[in-house]
């Protein structure tokens, strides 16, 4: 049987610029999230967590010129710099690069930009990373609202199984722009404080932006390796920006990645959920997981110190569940104090060693679009 491995990794967050530092702060409960006065981006104060510009453009510049690059370009191609540093790989025809993303370059539209409008396509964007580490194939753009970054791992997998690569490339990235600072505000779904996810008090979300990658590989050392042993995505088509009120899309997507990993509920010793932080989404991932029966199983949501990182969420969020599960550590969800949805679940109030064996990540997104991947120690 042919097993698929998640092997090296990177991220590139406000909290720092590798997996090892991201995940410390974490486990620390460091939040990046803090109340920003960028009235280019938005006329009112508002909370988020973003990167810092002349730092990002520091460690950019030991690659090329930061001022040929977009601040998303520079995220991403700073990732997987550092990801192939660790992975002795060789880029041919049977590595596939996958770049996953919401929005890309938006920021070229707006006025005070120096790049051309056409960057703003994700065929330029995907061009610019392809043509900077050479890789041989025209890359694989995935792009689904917040399920991107962990469908490309799903993509990735696929691909693999079905023999068409031997390995992929992921980076996912987003940045904060006045487009989705401005989409957010009109739906009203900004919190008014660093979010609070399935809280009580929860009221929005607090927006972030980041960059991650992963390799997947099917020629993983099974010993340090962990496996990706099961996938499913499911549109439920309730909305264009509201979930499902049953968790269908969830439900399903979990139940038949169980089905393809061949486990059940009670084998998923952790979960990395979306807990987006609003009313809804929280809501819905409460009652989909009632219905998967893993009210028990602890989990969290990593949107109290990132925000939400748009596309990246998916990827930097299993990046730092299989941290979490190398340690056999499940880390507090940041924000959380008194339950705030109808159905019980298992939110992780403090840190705590745990044996994780298999780990559950789950994401949700706009138009009903729901994934979820399941990972195992090799």
């Amino acid at each position: 049987m042919k097993y698929i491995y998640a092997t090296a990794s990177n991220i590139i967050s406000p909290l720092g610029y590798n997996t090892a530092s991201n995940y410390n702060a974490s486990a620390k409960g460091n939040t990046s999230i803090t109340l920003q006065r960028d009235h280019r981006k938005l006329p009112l104060a508002f909370y988020a967590s973003l990167m810092e510009t002349e730092l990002l453009n520091q460690n950019f510049a030991t690659l090329a010129n930061p001022k040929g690059y977009t601040r998303l370009e520079k995220m991403m191609m700073l990732s997987i710099a550092e990801t192939l540093s660790q992975q002795d790989i060789e880029i041919n025809e049977r590595t596939a690069l996958i770049i996953s993303t919401t929005k890309g370059n938006i920021d070229v539209l707006e006025k005070d930009s120096p790049f051309d409008k056409e960057r703003v396509h994700l065929s330029s964007l995907a061009g610019k990373i392809q043509e900077f580490f050479k890789f041989p194939h025209e890359p694989i753009v995935v792009s689904n609202a917040c399920v991107s970054g962990i469908l490309a791992v799903a993509v990735a997998k696929r691909l693999i199984m079905a023999g068409t690569y031997d390995n992929a490339v992921i980076v996912a990235g987003d940045i904060i722009s006045q487009f989705t600072l401005s989409g957010f505000y009109s739906f009203q779904a900004l919190s008014h404080n660093p979010c609070k996810p399935y809280s009580k008090y929860r009221d929005g979300i607090s927006l972030g932006e980041a960059a991650a990658s992963l390799v997947v590989t099917s020629t993983g050392n099974a010993k340090n390796s962990i496996k990706i042993v099961g996938d499913a995505s499911c549109n439920d088509a309730n909305h264009i920006s509201g979930p499902s009120r049953t968790g269908e899309g969830l439900f399903k997507s979990i139940t038949r990645a169980l089905d393809d990993a061949g486990l059940q509920a009670n084998d998923i010793d952790y979960i990395s959920a979306h807990g987006t932080a609003t009313i809804f989404n929280d809501e819905m991932e409460g009652i989909a997981l009632n219905r998967c029966n893993m009210t028990h199983v602890p989990l969290n949501s990593f949107k109290g110190i990132y925000g939400h990182t748009l596309g990246a969420s998916g990827l930097l969020e299993a990046i730092l569940g299989l941290e979490a599960m190398k340690n056999d550590e499940v880390l507090a969800s940041v924000g959380y104090d008194e339950p705030g949805v109808s159905k019980p679940i298992n939110v992780i109030k403090e840190n705590k060693k745990v044996s994780i064996d298999n780990f559950l990540k789950t994401a949700s997104g706009f138009g009903g679009c729901n994934t979820a991947v399941i990972f195992q120690k090799a």
